[in-house]
């Protein structure tokens, strides 16, 4: 008995040990030290992937072994636990850790702004204490399964490419949920009744993506909701609009709804921004908008609305921006935009208007900064009173028909940034008050009738950067001033990031591909990319002065962002040598002086801008192509055909790697042989024709204006005929073998049957020739004489 008691004692001892070391392991197990390895494995991890250039996560462990104490390390408040990590913008690529689970305080994850790929791993789903996620501007990818993280307060997965539906994670993690920002994915499906249980959900952000059907009518209850840039269609119920309405910001553009939009968006009280862009809307504009005295942007373009303006929109005292372009509006200008004097930003590009714009009183609005009118039919003459208008900074006319001169008065615009009236009609000279637009980043006058020489107070404008005087009839030299412009427009652009951003329009992108994108351009990638929120990141971006792609810089091997203008002088009558002072436009990547009649040698200077696109053909440039042009490192495209270059052909410009278009046709007095290999190597013969003294081994240069010779060689064994010679040659020899068979075959006929019908056409054939020639109206079938 004393034995089993003993036994009994042993037993729990014993058990009461492994209670206390698993007690110990797993109170050790979590525990700022243990949180420490798993950040050290993280690290390896991304070092593994990220064999260069990495962030300053390398730095972990280094300098001090407390792991709160390292770059984007977040700790509890007694400093006992990892409760964040933070490595946005982090140069890290690859797929995500596997492993971030076994951190189990783990509140705050930001890993936005990196290239990770692939999936998110299911381990995330085990991060149950996860409150934040941000996972954005990455390239992770599949369907989106969240389902474990129940306490998230804050989402954003946008600029992936997630795909699928949102019905795998909503309304599973929607408990705690606050904001939810899925936009420019590609999720697909319904979005109707799958937010319903998000009770705490005040911003959420569908935007830029394949959603379909109905719109959920919960959305009033949310401070901000944007399903922009989808596929939903269909009516917008006035049931969406309760009385208790929250909304602050709206964005439904770029869909298909239709409808007319319900008079309950008056209940919306706090509104302050109204985006009903792109869509099938019709009927009129609701004057109960009118009512809303927080509205400060109302975007309707694009849309069918009716041509009235209600007058209740005047009392919104605190409107900024007003777009109703692509309306359909027509006819003459409605006077009442002319009374709108509350209004910054005015756009009614693509209305078909007419006449002039002299009587519209829409040069009495002195607080607008921004006006776009084009794509309209305006003309007569452009108004002088515009010059009244005395804060305006973008003024685009730009496809009307306005006649007449460029008025000087424009000169008066200290504060204009962009002035467009290009395809247009007007005459005469650019006024040389131009050039005291020290703001001034973009002048497109291309398009016109303008002519007169270039006025070199050009060249006083400091700020100006991208030039485009293209298809004119402007004459004279290249004036060495112009090289003066765009050299400083710092100014500018500290002013712009001092000053409040403005609401965006979706208008405002077509103004910006207009403004930034040109043949051969580096912009020219925002045609496949542009999102309205890519194309306003874009514009902020330039606005500021901040560069979104690398330019060479002199004197430098590494490659910086970096600003960069363009110069379009292409399509005039200029002639005469063009300035050493070229080589002073540090700040122009584009230059593209074609069709016109510059003459003399180019000069070497040009070797000294961080060029992209150099165009210069169609000209009567002579003397030898500048060596200089092979270090311009960053050169995309190089057009030098059509012009009278001489001398030795530069092998040096074998050294372009970048170079994806190269044309030097029609040089004729240009030698030299051709790099076999190499980038040059890579281009078709019509690169180089028509320059006999070049020669190549990898084809035979040939005159392209005198067709090739038949010399009746016949190939010999071995050589092999083109697809274009061989499919003639087995058509005759078919003919041909066809008709030696008919002519055996009719002769075997004629001799052993002697057919009564051909005797008979024979005979009379031969009568008719002895008798007298055919007539007109003769048979043709009997021969017989008529």
């Amino acid at each position: 008995m004393l034995q089993g008691k003993a036994n009994t004692w042993c037993s729990t001892v014993v058990l009461m040990f492994f209670i206390l070391i698993t007690a110990f392991i797993t109170v050790s197990g979590n525990s700022l030290n243990t949180d420490r390895e798993i950040l050290l494995n993280l690290k390896s991890f991304l070092e593994n992937q990220n064999r260069v250039n990495r962030g300053r996560y390398s730095g972990w462990n280094r300098w001090t072994s407390n792991p709160c104490e390292w770059h984007g390390i977040m700790c509890s408040p007694d400093m006992e636990r990892v409760t964040g990590i933070n490595l946005s913008d982090s140069k890290i690529s690859g797929e995500m850790f596997n492993n971030f689970s076994a951190l189990t305080q783990l509140h705050h994850l930001d890993f936005s702004r990196n290239t990770l790929k692939g999936l998110i791993p299911d381990d995330l789903n085990r991060c149950h204490n996860l409150f934040y996620l941000n996972l954005s501007h990455n390239i992770l990818g599949g369907e989106l399964k969240l389902t474990g993280l129940t306490r998230l307060e804050k989402l954003d997965l946008s600029t992936n490419r997630f795909h699928g539906e949102v019905k795998f994670s909503f309304p599973a993690i929607c408990n705690r949920l606050v904001v939810a920002n899925l936009s420019m994915n590609n999720f697909i499906g319904r979005i109707d009744t799958f937010f319903d249980g998000c009770l705490n959900l005040m911003y959420l952000d569908l935007s830029s993506n394949k959603f379909t059907g109905n719109i959920w009518t919960g959305f009033s209850r949310l401070v901000e909701f944007s399903v922009s840039e989808n596929r939903v269609s269909g009516l917008i119920p006035a049931s969406s609009f309760s009385d208790n309405c929250n909304l602050i910001g709206l964005d439904l553009s770029v869909n298909m709804f239709h409808g007319e939009v319900p008079r309950e968006i008056s209940n919306c009280k706090k509104l302050v921004m109204l985006n009903l862009w792109g869509n099938k809307f019709s009927g009129p504009i609701p004057s109960e908008l009118g009512s809303i005295s927080t509205l400060e942007g109302l975007l309707l373009g694009n849309n069918e609305f009716s041509r009235v303006i209600p007058e209740s929109l005047l009392n919104l005292n605190n409107l900024a921006v007003l777009d109703l372009s692509y309306n359909n509006f027509g006819g003459r200008l409605q006077e009442i935009f002319g009374r709108f004097r509350q209004l910054k930003s005015l756009v009614l590009q693509g209305n078909s208007y007419i006449d002039g714009l002299s009587s519209s009183g829409i040069h009495k609005l002195t607080n607008i900064s921004r006006l776009d009118l084009s794509y309209n039919n305006f003309s007569g003459h452009l108004p002088a009173e515009f010059s009244e208008m005395v804060g305006l900074k973008f003024l685009i006319l730009a496809y009307n028909q306005f006649t007449g001169p460029i008025p000087p008065q424009y000169g008066d615009l200290s504060q204009l940034q962009a002035l467009d009236l290009s395809f247009n009609r007007l005459i005469w000279s650019i006024p040389p008050s131009v050039g005291n637009l020290r703001s001034l980043l973009w002048l497109m006058l291309a398009n016109n009738s303008l002519t007169g020489e270039i006025p070199g107070e050009l060249g006083n404008c400091s700020s100006l950067l991208w030039l485009n005087l293209a298809n004119n009839q402007l004459s004279g030299r290249f004036p060495p001033e112009l090289a003066n412009i765009g050299r400083n427009p710092t100014l500018t652009f500290e002013s712009n990031r001092r000053s409040n951003a403005m609401i965006a329009s979706p208008s405002d992108c077509l103004v910006t591909k207009r403004l930034l994108t040109m043949d051969y351009s580096p912009f020219g990638f925002i045609y496949t990319i542009l999102t309205r929120k890519i194309c306003k990141n874009v514009w902020d971006q330039l606005l500021q002065g901040y560069g979104f792609f690398q330019v060479c810089v002199k004197g430098s091997p590494v490659r910086k962002y970096r600003v960069s203008g363009y110069l379009q002088l292409s399509g005039n009558q200029l002639t005469g040598e063009v300035p050493s002072d070229i080589g002073k436009m540090q700040h122009f990547s584009v230059l593209h002086l074609s069709y016109n009649q510059f003459n003399g040698e180019l000069p070497v200077e040009i070797g000294n801008l961080p060029l992209v696109v150099l165009n210069i053909s169609w000209n009567k440039f002579s003397g030898q192509i500048p060596r200089e042009i092979g270090n311009l490192n960053c050169l995309q495209n190089l057009d030098l055909s059509h012009n009278n270059f001489s001398g030795i052909f530069p092998t040096n410009l074998n050294c372009l790697n970048e170079l994806s278009k190269f044309n030097i046709s029609f040089n004729p007095q240009i030698a030299g042989q051709i790099p076999n290999i190499g980038q040059l190597a890579t281009f078709e013969e019509e690169s180089y024709l028509g320059n006999p003294l070049l020669h190549s081994r990898l084809f035979k240069l040939q005159d392209p204006t005198v067709p090739p010779l038949n010399t009746g060689k016949q190939a010999l064994p071995g050589e092999e005929e083109s697809e274009d010679g061989f499919w003639w040659k087995a058509l005759l020899m078919e003919y041909g073998c066809g008709m030696a068979f008919g002519m055996v075959m009719l002769c075997i006929c004629v001799v052993k049957v002697q057919p009564k019908w051909i005797v008979n056409n024979v005979e009379g054939w031969h009568q008719l020739k002895a008798v007298r020639p055919w007539k007109k109206n003769g048979s043709r079938g009997g021969g017989r004489i008529i």
